[in-house]
């Protein structure tokens, strides 16, 4: 049995992750977490929210999975969003084109055709009649958002935001657990002047000493210290320090970091939105390197586009260290002609002439609409002239980083790395933070007492918010074995000495060691271990 098929059945037989909907045969692409996997996925998403919203101070959103298509229509994936599906002419069987070789169906050899699938997820409204989609990704909830957003952060930049959330790609063929149709993002993105950045992104990576293993496009793999490839020109300063803050949080939940790496897109694999594009990737056993996160450069492209097709104002404003003397030709009345030819008109034709760019003068004159009348204002009625006024600034479209985090494939790969087989013990190696259950709580009799001891203290850890697990069931080997597999890092056992002096013993999941403390020190040395 390889590691793929040994962590799926223990995370099946354990309570980590199950096939969705097996009582009526299953649906490919979809999975449901038990109770350990639901404990493990919370904390991958909490030590994300450490890194960007306690951490690099975003703001965290919440935005419908549900949006109309005029949104997709905007953002380009009614167009770009597709996969080319070939279905077989004589079985039937559907498969993902650039997943086959050659034109002939696998599983009976008969020709296929081929046509182009787009991987959204169509739904509608009730009443309103309007044609909606799940979303694929987060990310266009905070681009329509940021009017709102920018006025809500004072109006300054950078600007920092996330959501976390299901996300829905109705995918060709998903057979196995990292390709889902129903899956969760964890996605931030960063609006930028990308003529004031951060003067903190080029400090972080001044001091950083981290060894990260990066592939480069037009280079070979390159292992060192990232501002080395910032200093190389292989990296801008914000693109390093999303590099460098996914390093940091990938090495916390538990992904082996000489099985993780950064991969640059290709020129053509690069997404319609962005100039630049790295993937965070991790080495697994079955399907070699997998995409864990994407960080990318989107440019200006989604908040000019939505600001295209809804008419709306996305443009931040950027203020100079001193206002600026600058000119612009108006169009300015001229009263003294103006109102003997337009008499108690000529008020409201004033006003309307001089809200108009010069640009739309014609030699003939300015036509206006009043009062459903169109009237030709002649050039004799007005001027164009030279303005000077002082600006105290600019208005522009801010620039995006997004990192974009695949929580259900990150939650795999940690799993996987951490499973490990030592003579006849498995057990999963994950951080002691991250395990689902912190603390397995036994006795070692199920008798005298020791039953009573062992429940009095898991209940007094979980009144601490520390998670534990009673387990009575089975010999005390046996019960070490089963959190062993589970990952849960410390177990507590009373004995008999507990009974007349009041200490437990604390045995190390990864050792095995075990040492003595006294009940009421408890809580304070199981956190002084989280805390290592």
């Amino acid at each position: 049995m390889g590691v793929y098929e040994a962590v799926v059945s223990l995370a099946k037989r354990r309570g980590f992750f199950n096939p969705s909907f097996e009582i009526y045969g299953g649906v490919s692409g979809f999975y449901d977490y038990g109770p350990l996997g639901c404990g493990l996925k919370r904390r991958i998403e909490e030590v994300w929210r450490d890194y960007y919203v306690r951490g690099e101070g975003f703001v965290e959103i919440e935005t419908p999975t549900i949006a109309p298509e005029e949104v997709f229509k905007a953002s380009s994936h009614l167009t770009h969003f597709a996969d080319i599906m070939a279905t077989c002419k004589r079985c039937g069987r559907v498969h993902k084109a650039a997943e086959l070789v050659g034109d002939q169906c696998p599983s009976c050899g008969a020709p296929m055709s081929k046509k182009p699938f787009n991987l959204m997820f169509k739904t509608g409204v009730a009443v309103e009649q309007r044609s909606c989609y799940l979303r694929p990704e987060t990310a266009q909830g905070m681009f329509i958002d940021f009017p709102l957003l920018y006025r809500y952060g004072r109006e300054r930049l950078p600007l920092g935001v996330v959501q976390i959330g299901k996300s829905y790609r109705n995918e060709i063929s998903p057979r196995h657990v990292l390709r889902l149709r129903e899956f969760t993002i964890a996605e931030g993105e960063l609006f930028l002047d990308p003529l004031n950045l951060p003067p903190r992104y080029e400090e972080d990576i001044q001091r950083s000493g981290e060894q990260i293993t990066l592939v480069p496009h037009h280079h070979e793999e390159i292992r060192g210290p990232i501002k080395e490839a910032v200093q190389r020109g292989l990296l801008t300063d914000t693109i390093a320090h999303y590099i460098l803050l996914t390093h940091r949080y990938m090495l916390e939940v538990g992904v082996d970091p000489h099985r993780f790496r950064f991969r640059q897109h290709e020129p053509q694999e690069m997404a319609h939105y962005a100039s630049d594009c790295w993937d965070g990737e991790a080495l697994t056993e079955r399907f070699g390197w997998v995409e864990l996160v994407g960080i990318a450069d989107r440019t200006t492209y989604d908040l000019e586009a939505h600001s295209r097709h809804s008419g709306v104002d996305m443009r931040a404003f950027r203020r100079y260290p001193k206002p600026r003397v600058a000119t612009r030709r108006a169009i300015r009345a001229r009263p003294g002609v103006l109102g003997p030819m337009f008499r108690e008109k000529a008020a409201p034709i004033k006003e309307m002439i001089e809200a108009l760019e010069p640009d739309k003068v014609k030699e003939e004159g300015i036509t206006i609409s009043l009062e459903g009348q169109e009237i030709l204002v002649p050039p004799e009625c007005y001027q164009i002239v030279d303005i000077e006024e002082k600006v105290a600034g600019e208005r522009f479209i801010p620039r995006v980083i997004e990192p974009s985090y695949g929580i259900d494939r990150i939650f795999y790969v940690v799993l996987e790395h951490a499973y490990t087989q030592t003579g006849d013990r498995t057990l999963l190696r994950l951080p002691p933070k991250m395990a689902p259950v912190t603390v397995g709580v036994f006795p070692l009799m199920a008798k005298d007492g020791l039953d009573q001891r062992a429940q009095e203290i898991s209940a007094a850890l979980r009144n601490m918010r520390i998670t534990s697990m009673y387990d009575e069931d089975g010999s005390i080997g046996r019960r070490y074995a089963r959190a062993d597999e589970i990952g849960v890092p410390y177990c507590v056992t009373t004995d008999y000495q507990t009974l007349e002096d009041d200490t437990v013993t604390i045995r190390d999941r990864d050792s095995t060691e075990q040492r003595r403390v006294n009940r009421r020190e408890l809580v304070k040395s199981i956190s002084t271990l989280l805390e290592r």
